[in-house]
């Protein structure tokens, strides 16, 4: 826990309850449906938590906004996000049955009242988002095929609606064709040597009718 205070000081007393509940969650839901691996449930917070909180880093979501999470598998980024963020609205979705189960168990035991889940291809799933976020469950072109419909026309943010992505290595060939993309390093706001190499990428994205 002393890790997430170390980035962000002014987490309220339900917060740092929130966050010391999630380990235990994810500890005793593990044992029964795998979503985080074993080695990695020991350092949850520094490999998913603080991680995924990294978007956060990039943008301060605001109340009333609505944020998509793609592929949460066992609810990253979009857990630790919709605790930091308890006025903006999360949808995560993911679809692996099994990993949607154990986001649901976990959003209910921490009691988040900010978030729904839909287990289903993004393809299918209905709606309009401020910013879609992820943890690097594709290849950028194709992440944006599969999102490009789920933009909200009018930006509330400094940042223009789009995609806030966790990407690792190097991205210079995959982002060749998006001259639009800026890539933040998570050198520059943590100093764990886990973060040398990840990164958060923005892509600003057009609404489309």
């Amino acid at each position: 826990m002393d890790i997430i205070t170390k980035y962000f000081p002014n987490l309220t007393e339900l917060q740092m309850e929130q966050f010391a509940t999630l380990k235990i969650l994810y500890k005793d839901w593990n044992l029964k449906i795998n979503v985080v691996s074993r080695k990695d449930i020991d350092e949850i917070y520094l490999r998913h938590v603080l991680h995924s909180l990294g978007i956060a880093k990039v943008m301060g979501f605001k109340p009333g906004a609505h944020v998509l999470d793609v592929g949460t598998g066992g609810g990253f980024p979009g857990i630790p996000l919709a605790i930091l963020f308890p006025e903006t609205q999360f949808h995560l979705v993911d679809s692996i049955g099994k990993k949607i189960k154990v986001v649901e168990e976990v959003v209910a035991g921490l009691g988040l009242t900010n978030v729904k889940t839909t287990n289903d291809r993004v393809e299918n799933v209905p709606g309009h988002y401020d910013f879609i976020v992820s943890r690097a469950v594709a290849q950028m072109e194709t992440f944006v095929r599969w999102v490009r419909n789920h933009i909200k026309k009018k930006s509330i943010h400094e940042l223009k609606n789009g995609i806030l992505y966790l990407k690792g290595g190097d991205l210079t060939e995959e982002l060749a064709k998006f001259t639009t993309a800026q890539t933040f390093e998570l050198t520059n706001y943590y100093e764990e040597d886990f973060f040398e190499t990840k990164k958060v990428v923005y892509l600003p994205m057009k609404y489309k009718g």
